[in-house]
């Protein structure tokens, strides 16, 4: 059965596997970022700050609403490749059928809740007046490409567990040439503003749907697509649901944190909430190259974790932290250095500029906490322990930012001080789930009865 698949991820060399198949996902993700910064320049270029702050205003509401349901997609690439893992055929042809059935009801779901109520939450987020409208209109228009950005997270996480993680990032490169074009038509030609952003994304969002549909359709093993067969299994949903429910109630905690950080940018005015988007963009190339390792290391973990292969546990973590640490660490000094001219990318404004200038030189430098401790969640999901980060991310990183606006900040409220809940939130979640990760894994070899 392996030799059907693309990747065997239970044997070595583990660390030419891991770069195999993170570079493709570490590319995916940066061409992903670089056509959603595309969105962010042509708007903050061409349609002016008010836009460009509209747009920038939604980000953290529109990763509270998606990160629960793409936390499920999460479920099913981890249980695809658990059963990968332990050669269970027909368990991987049920897992990939229900999981299809549960990406359309969940993009179905988000899109009506998404259209109705987003430009109520943006009120509760104190959304300035001058933004709110342009705010709520792309969101309402974004939210329709919601059942697309499912089928196809859902199908990318399918393709990927089985180790093929070339195919994603082609549509991904198709699909956001197409989203790039269209912004410049929409916006620059039609003087459509954020209504072309949203529409240029949500196109893009159906072909790359569509794409990964068709690999599925035309795969030669047990994840092979048919529609006929597309339903839910109680047991294998159960299973989806038990891994990704916790994941993504874990992003959405952090999405909630962001959101209540983004509330307080929000009372700064525009020009805050312009450079804080500019600068986030910025960041999140980081984060994004970074989070490739961290679903490497969940889906090697998690075929381990099937096979039964519990000693190579320690092999694939630690290449993968040391991975992170690199590029974390390489990649935070070059955009503290470059602060000014990367965010002058997405806006001429001195004080759009002065604002992501700080909040780079503030994050960057201690991003690399943040990876290790998105590493170390994904090697503990992989190992079947999926609500022990979604606990400790709920105590540590969200908690602590909370208690940080609602107590230490008005004692200096200003951006700077803020700013310092990012790094003292990752560092100490991650040193608790580093902790976490070595109990779980003597309890598990304790039971399998390996001595390591």
């Amino acid at each position: 059965m392996a030799s059907k698949y693309s990747l065997d991820m239970t044997k070595g060399p583990f660390l030419k596997k891991i770069l195999r198949f993170s570079l493709p996902l570490m590319l995916t993700g940066l061409l992903q970022m670089c056509y959603n910064m595309a969105d962010v320049v042509v708007v903050g270029r061409f349609a002016g700050g008010t836009a460009l702050a509209a747009v920038g205003a939604t980000s953290s509401l529109v990763n509270l609403i998606l990160n629960v349901f793409l936390g499920m997609s999460m479920g099913a690439g981890v249980m695809t490749a658990k059963y990968i893992g332990a050669r269970d055929d027909s368990s991987v042809k049920r897992c990939v059928h229900c999981a299809m059935a549960l990406a359309l009801c969940s993009g179905v779901f988000v899109m009506v809740f998404g259209f109705f109520f987003s430009g109520d939450l943006l009120i509760l987020m104190d959304s300035p007046e001058d933004v709110l409208p342009l705010s709520t209109l792309y969101l309402k228009i974004f939210f329709l490409g919601a059942p697309a950005g499912m089928v196809f997270n859902f199908g990318a996480g399918i393709v990927r567990a089985t180790g093929d993680t070339k195919k994603p990032l082609f549509i991904l490169s198709v699909s956001g040439l197409v989203n790039v074009g269209l912004n410049l038509i929409l916006v620059i030609k039609f003087n459509m503003s954020v209504a072309g952003v949203a529409i240029a994304t949500i196109i893009s969002q159906y072909i790359s749907a569509a794409a990964i549909v068709v690999v599925l359709l035309k795969m030669n093993n047990s994840c092979k697509l048919y529609f006929k067969k597309i339903r839910f299994h109680k047991e294998e949903l159960k299973r989806i649901l038990i891994v990704g429910i916790p994941a993504g109630i874990q992003n959405s905690l952090f999405s909630f944190s962001n959101v209540v950080i983004q509330t307080t940018i929000n009372s700064f005015g525009a020009a805050a909430i312009a450079g804080n988007t500019a600068a986030s963009n910025i960041d999140a190339i980081v984060y994004t190259c970074t989070n490739a390792i961290s679903q490497t290391t969940m889906t090697f973990s998690s075929q381990n974790n099937g096979a039964k292969k519990y000693e190579n546990f320690n092999k694939v973590y630690f290449r993968c932290v040391a991975l992170t640490i690199a590029i974390g660490c390489s990649m935070g000094v070059l955009g503290v250095i470059f602060k000014e001219a990367l965010i002058g990318i997405f806006s001429t404004d001195p004080e759009v500029i002065e604002v992501g200038a700080l909040r780079l030189t503030m994050i960057l430098p201690t991003y690399f906490l943040c990876s290790l401790m998105d590493v170390t969640g994904g090697q503990l999901r992989g190992m079947g322990k999926s609500f022990l980060p979604m606990i400790v991310t709920l105590l540590g990183a969200c908690g602590l930012r909370i208690l940080w606006i609602f107590t230490l900040y008005p004692t200096n409220p200003t951006l700077e001080f803020l700013y310092w809940a990012y790094p003292i939130s990752w560092g100490i979640t991650f040193a608790v789930l580093f902790v976490c990760y070595f109990i779980v894994r003597k309890q598990i070899l304790k039971k399998s009865g390996i001595r390591k």
